[in-house]
């Protein structure tokens, strides 16, 4: 999918995620919603930005590349999609959660598009 690893992917996922629910995002924020170290966040945002998918401005906050914005928006897409499947199936709200974070990342391109054409062609026009 991309070149860069799983807790990349999560770091970009939060960003996209954050700034939907509280707009101007800051590297502790991101901590907070990870539940990990301000340190292990700050090395990570410091490893994206050398990257380019993150810019940490003068006053804290995090801005997303095109690049990084693209990677955290599908992964996003991905993770809310298969939380969405896996309620639908009957998952407790807990495992369907804990269950769509690991099978974001590993799941493949071709699948994701089949699994989600069939939620939003059967499942989720049946709900209407």
């Amino acid at each position: 999918m991309h070149n860069i690893h799983d807790s990349e992917e999560n770091y970009l996922e939060a960003i996209v995620v954050l700034e939907r629910e509280v707009g101007v995002v800051r590297s502790i924020d991101v901590a907070n919603h990870l539940d990990l170290s301000r340190a292990s966040v700050s090395n990570a945002m410091k490893k994206l930005e050398q990257e380019g998918h993150v810019t940490m401005q003068e006053d804290g906050s995090l801005t997303l590349s095109t690049s990084g914005r693209a990677i955290g928006e599908e992964i996003d897409l991905r993770h809310r999609t298969l939380k969405d499947w896996f309620l639908h199936v009957g998952v407790s709200p807990e495992v369907a959660e804990d269950d769509a974070c690991k099978v974001e990342h590993a799941i493949s391109a071709e699948t994701f598009t089949c699994l989600r054409a069939y939620f939003d062609n059967n499942i989720r026009e049946s709900k209407k």
